[in-house]
């Protein structure tokens, strides 16, 4: 087997074309350079040097020799290198779930800065199901998932509560509750448009009218995705009950208008979720950017 010390010190003397040059160069004794050149010949069977002055000449098969050796310590360099650059979360692959709300509204920035201070990270985002999510962090096909709405508790994974967003009661500009203070008695009155059975604000609605002895509001129309229910409510029908960061901009635009509900106060968690065991380091990294980058 190859002495990769005595090579490396003979690759220092071969630059260095002097064994005395190459130990004080090292910090060792020029008798200890030249018994370890003196063993790799020995293993290998071959003379590599031979002296010329005070200095040394290498051999033909020398010469071949600290020529592969001089390639040898180069891939060592880059391979100390690219494993730094992975122990510092400057490369490797990051692969992020999320629901429907933290991917289209939270994430966006979030991963935009991080690619711009790790471009060397390869980031595969998956915008998916709660459900979903959680099956792909226990495959090992996501290192880090951010699910919107309550989920029950998991004891094969850690969660922490990321941010809560308020929920918001809107009606287009023109709607009679439009920028009104009213109560949810009032608002039930008037016909909805719902998401899907099983989405987070159908069932948050529907839970406080229980809570409150309230018959659940009119089911005007059910729209299975949020633009298209976005949509029907800025064109004039209905009420939707949203999450305030899929409400924000176009209430900001004054397309939509906010029903203030005084006897309702209801949030919409976003949690994030890992697995019990170190997330490797671009996932720190990532985490790392997040109090900067999620306020809205």
């Amino acid at each position: 087997m190859l002495n990769l010390h005595a090579l490396r010190l003979f690759h220092r003397v071969a630059e260095l074309g002097s064994v005395t040059k190459a130990a004080e160069q090292l910090n060792i004794s020029q008798p200890a350079v030249t018994s370890q050149i003196k063993k790799l010949e020995r293993d290998l069977g071959l003379q590599l040097v031979t002296a010329h002055g005070r200095g040394v000449v290498l051999t033909d098969v020398g010469t071949k020799l600290a020529e592969e050796a001089v390639r040898l310590f180069a891939l060592e360099r880059s391979i100390e290198r690219t494993l730094e650059d992975y122990k510092q979360g400057r490369t490797g692959k990051l692969q992020i779930a999320a629901t429907y709300l933290p991917a289209n509204y939270l994430l966006p920035r979030w991963i935009a800065s991080y690619k711009r201070k790790y471009p060397g990270v390869d980031v595969q985002f998956t915008t998916t199901s709660s459900i979903n999510a959680i099956q792909l962090l226990l495959r090992y096909e996501a290192d880090i998932a951010l699910i919107g709405g309550s989920q029950q508790p998991r004891h094969d994974l850690a969660s922490t509560l990321w941010r809560e967003d308020e929920m918001w009661f809107v009606a287009h500009k023109d709607h009679r509750l439009a920028s009104r203070e009213t109560v949810l008695a009032e608002v039930v009155k008037e016909s909805f448009v719902y998401r899907e059975q099983g989405s987070y604000s159908r069932e948050q609605l529907l839970a406080v009218c229980r809570l409150h002895q309230l018959e659940s509001p009119a089911i005007g129309l059910q729209m299975n995705g949020f633009s298209e229910l976005i949509r029907v409510v800025t064109n004039g029908y209905g009420i939707a009950f949203l999450s305030a960061l899929e409400a924000r901009d176009e209430v900001e635009r004054g397309t939509l208008c906010r029903i203030y509900v005084s006897d309702v106060k209801l949030t919409n968690p976003v949690c994030l979720y890992q697995r019990k065991e170190p997330l490797q380091p671009c996932a720190r990294r990532f985490l790392e950017l997040q109090d900067m980058e999620i306020d809205v």
